[in-house]
C-alpha cells in the first residue's frame, strides 16, 4: 500500500529527469567540449554578443581580436558559439 503512494512521486521525478535535467546536462557537456576545442583563428560570438576572431588561447583565457588594433582578454566560458572554424 505504501509503495502505491510513492508511485506518483517516482513518475514525476522520471518525467522531470527526461524533460528537463537530462537535456540541460547534454547541452552543458556540448558547450564545455566546444569551449575546450577553441583554437587560434576561430570566429566566435561571446555570450555578451561580441563578434571576433581568436588571436591566442591559454588554459582558461582567450584573446579575442575584434578589430585591427583591439584585442580583448576573456575567459573561455564567455564564448557562446563558434561561427566559423
Amino acid at each position: 500500500m505504501e509503495l502505491l503512494q510513492l508511485w506518483p512521486f517516482v513518475a514525476m521525478f522520471a518525467i522531470m529527469w527526461f524533460l528537463l535535467i537530462r537535456p540541460a546536462q547534454k547541452k552543458q557537456k556540448e558547450t564545455k567540449a566546444m569551449q575546450s576545442a577553441l583554437k587560434r583563428g576561430d570566429e566566435i560570438i561571446t555570450i555578451g554578443g561580441i563578434h571576433g576572431s581568436i588571436d591566442a588561447v591559454d588554459d582558461t583565457t582567450i584573446y579575442l581580436k575584434v578589430s585591427d588594433d583591439t584585442t580583448l582578454r576573456m575567459d573561455r566560458q564567455a564564448v557562446g558559439r563558434v561561427t566559423q572554424q
